[in-house]
This record gives structure tokens, C-alpha cells and sequence, in this order.
């Protein structure tokens, strides 16, 4: 027996349901297929409870400093078993919300493991479910190393640190990324000390090579060791922790070691390569529409090649439900992704980096801009230390902005729009920033690229 929709949604994660409600929207019968829970990893494993475990280090930071802004508070210690059940408020919130969503729109929710068993079918606890359209949406998960076994307590992925019923009192981090320096920034505020390993020379490699030289400065003030570029070698479980040798035979001792080496496409055991879905190292391949080799089938979030965000996954979502609905919308720039990475200090940015831009255009046709946030009356109001850095291709639109500081992630929807609408300095410049904010560091940079700077500290 078999059900008919216009859309089978295999995956519940930010892509999925966002495919599903936007298609709901658009009057199309959709079925959504999701093996644990509704939201997938963002909600549950990722974005959400990390966030929330930041913001508790952040108030336990803000205690601590509390003295130098005339404010008597004394921290007396962090209680995890309070840090997440805030974290597990927040979550189950959400998902309670997004429950209500689905429903509301009419939504055929399925739960259970489904597998693609035709090119235009999805079949999950017995039941198969037929789609005009199938969207594959089926996340991604913790990566490790060959020969590193993970085995949830010495050992660990980002799930099981969101779950720990304690601060470590030692850490190291396989991994100087996006989520190895969000653990390490939160561990350090609950009190741990804290060690990164990165085989590359650099922290957050993939952003600018001037926040990276930032980053690093502020976490050698916080008290955050870190190992760059050098691999990592073996483990070993030791009685109170663990022993790790990394490139040189130097080795480092702690209570846990976090492997945080990214994240793979979860395609396994789905019946896509059975079903003739193009694929390559574990990722569904499609072209500029998110369609697949295969009529009718698309593919969104961290199964693509590119940028593993839940707000990509989210708007490819809407997009390939608005291609299904006969829209023809505009497809999606994946430079024009904003990025944000929510350690202390936050790092923000939209666009290509300096290096890329020079690779792209040449060093002669690119001019950058540095604002320190020294100049920035919010930022000092704060205590926060960082920039704004801006990438301009010669006598053109500014193509890269780049931040790190205090509530940066805050400012990154304006960026977003000045790199995606290809603004050019003095058009930004014209802008009204409200003062004082953080966000007017924005709009200085722009002046002084425009050529008038009024406030600059380089």
C-alpha cells in the first residue's frame, strides 16, 4: 500500500521542515519522514543547545568581570544540572513550536527510518509513502578519525559534551573549527582548562587569516591553549582520563578528549546509491536548482557539498519548494551565506575572504579595511576587543565582510545584504547607524573606504 503526494520529505531537520511548510504553504500535499525528532540536529544536538550552553558561560564570564563595571558579585560555581535543564527549557520550546507548525499546516508527519526504495519513493516502518517530488534532507553527523573510536565518555562528540552532567576539569579538542572553539570558549567560562589540536596552521582555517590572528589572541588572553598545525597522532584511556600524542610525539593529558573534525553527510543505509542518485564521497550531488541526476528528486542541507549551516539548509528548503511549486526562484549564492561562530569573541562574516579575493581578481584590483573596535563607543561600553574588516574589489562592490568581537553575530544581517546586494563603500556609508551601537562599526568602516573617515583606528 502506498500513499500520493506532491512532495515526500525524507529528513526533518532545518531543510526538511522548512521544504515542508513552505510547500504546505503553496497548497502542495507533503509528506515529512523524520527518524528522531522534528528539527534533526540544529534543534536538538547542534545551534540551539550549544548556543544556550555559551550564553550560560557568557552570564558565568559577566560574574566573574562584574567588579570591573562597579558591580559586586562573586560566582561561586556552575551547576550543570541547572545549565541544562536552561538548555533543555530552550530546546523543548522550540520544538514544541515547530510541533504546533507542522500540524498547522497540514503537514503528513511520519516517524521512523525511511529509505528511498524507488526513484519516487520513501518507505519507512512498512508503510510506503510516493511523491510526485522527493526531497532527500537527511542531515549529517559527528565525524571522527580512522582508528578513533568515540565511546561517549572519554572520547566524545559534540552530543555527548551537550549532555555531560559536569565540568570537565580538563579538555583537550580535536578540532580548532567552528564547533571545536565553541566548546573550548564554553568550557573555559564553566572553569576548565582547555586545550585545541588543529592539524592546520590556524584556528577557524577557513575564515579570514586576520580574525583567525584575533582569535587566537583572545584565547591566549582567556587562557586557551591551542596546537596548530600539528596532526593528531593516537589516544590513549588512562585512570583519569586520557593521554593524547600529537605531530612530534609531544603528548597532552586531560579528563576528556572532544573529536570535533567536522561533519559527514548522512546518506548511509538511505537506498540513494541503490536508486541511481548521483553521489560523491557520501554527498548527493545537484546542479544550481538542487535537483538531482534523478527527475524529480532534490536534495537539500548538509547532504550537498558546501557550507554544512542550518540557515542554508533552511533557505534551500524554501527554495526548492517554491522549484516544485512552478516559482522559478532565484537560485541560491552560496559566497553570500553568512557565517557565524559564537565563541568568545563571536566571529561573523559574509562573503569571500581577502586571500580568495585576491586569488579571484588580483592583488592589485583588491583593497581591504580594518575598523578596530577601540573607535566604537558600544564596543567599549562592553569591554570587547576585535574589527570589523571589510574586502573590496577595486573601484567596486565590497565582496567580503569579516567581524570578530562581542555580539557579532548580531551584526551580520546587514553585512549580508551589503556583500548579496553588491553595495558599493559610499552607498553603505549613506546610511544612518544608530549610535551608540555596535552596529555603527559598520558604518565607519564604510566611511573610511568610502575615503572620509571620521572615526578610524587601524
Amino acid at each position: 500500500m502506498s500513499d500520493t503526494f506532491d512532495v515526500v520529505i525524507l529528513g526533518g531537520g532545518s531543510g526538511g521542515y522548512a521544504t515542508a511548510l513552505r510547500a504546505a504553504q503553496l497548497g502542495l500535499s507533503v509528506a515529512l519522514i523524520e527518524k528522531d525528532k522534528l528539527g534533526g540536529t540544529c534543534l536538538h544536538r547542534g545551534c540551539i543547545p550549544t548556543k544556550a550552553l555559551l550564553h550560560a558561560g557568557e552570564v558565568a564570564d559577566q560574574t566573574r568581570e562584574a567588579a570591573a563595571f562597579g558591580v559586586k558579585a562573586e560566582l561561586i560555581g556552575v551547576d550543570m544540572s541547572g545549565v541544562n535543564a536552561y538548555k533543555d527549557g530552550v530546546v523543548a520550546g522550540l520544538y514544541k513550536g515547530l510541533q504546533g507548525l507542522v500540524k498547522a499546516a497540514k503537514v503528513t508527519y511520519v516517524e521512523g527510518t525511511g529509505k528511498l526504495v524507488s526513484r519516487d519513493t520513501v518507505e519507512v516502518n512498512g508503510q510506503r509513502y510516493t511523491g510526485r517530488n522527493v526531497v532527500l534532507a537527511t542531515g549529517s553527523y559527528s565525524k571522527t578519525l580512522p582508528g578513533l573510536e568515540l565511546d561517549g565518555e572519554r572520547v566524545i562528540a559534540s552530543e555527548h559534551a551537550l549532555t555531560m552532567d559536569r565540568v570537565p576539569a580538563s579538555a583537550i579538542v580535536l578540532g580548532g573549527g567552528v564547533i571545536g572553539v565553541e566548546f573550548a570558549s564554553a568550557w573555559k567560562s564553566f572553569g576548565a582548562e582547555v586545550t585545541i589540536v588543529e592539524a592546520l596552521p590556524r584556528l577557524v582555517a577557513a575564515e579570514d587569516e586576520d580574525i583567525s590572528k584575533q582569535l587566537e589572541r583572545s584565547f591566549r588572553k582567556r587562557g586557551i591553549a591551542f596546537k596548530t598545525g600539528k596532526p593528531f597522532e593516537k589516544v590513549e584511556k588512562t585512570d583519569s582520563g586520557v593521554k593524547v600524542t600529537i605531530a612530534g610525539g609531544e603528548t597532552l593529558e586531560a579528563e576528556v578528549l572532544l573529536v570535533a573534525v567536522g561533519r559527514g553527510p548522512a546518506t548511509a543505509n538511505t537506498g540513494y546509491e541503490e536508486q541511481g542518485v548521483g553521489m560523491e564521497r557520501g554527498f548527493v550531488l545537484t546542479d544550481d536548482r538542487l535537483r538531482t541526476n534523478l527527475p524529480n528528486v532534490f536534495a537539500v542541507g548538509d547532504i550537498v557539498p558546501g557550507l554544512q549551516l542550518a540557515h542554508r539548509g533552511f533557505l534551500q528548503g524554501i527554495f526548492v519548494a517554491e522549484e516544485i511549486a512552478g516559482l522559478n526562484p532565484v537560485a541560491l549564492v552560496e559566497s553570500g551565506i553568512p557565517r557565524a561562530t559564537y565563541c568568545d569573541p563571536e566571529i561573523a562574516s559574509v562573503g569571500i575572504t581577502e586571500a580568495q579575493a585576491k586569488e579571484k581578481h588580483g592583488a592589485e584590483n583588491v583593497t581591504t579595511y580594518n575598523y578596530n573596535l577601540a573607535g566604537n563607543g558600544k564596543s567599549k561600553i562592553l569591554g570587547t576587543q576585535g574589527f570589523v574588516k571589510l574586502v573590496r574589489v577595486k573601484d567596486g562592490p565590497v565582496v567580503g565582510v569579516h567581524m570578530i568581537g562581542a555580539r557579532m553575530s548580531e551584526q551580520v544581517g546587514e553585512a549580508s545584504l551589503i556583500v548579496n546586494w553588491e553595495a558599493f563603500p559610499a552607498e553603505v556609508a549613506q546610511l544612518i547607524h544608530a549610535h551608540p551601537s555596535q552596529n555603527e562599526a559598520l558604518g565607519e568602516a564604510h566611511l573610511a573606504l568610502a575615503g572620509k573617515p571620521l572615526h578610524a583606528h587601524n
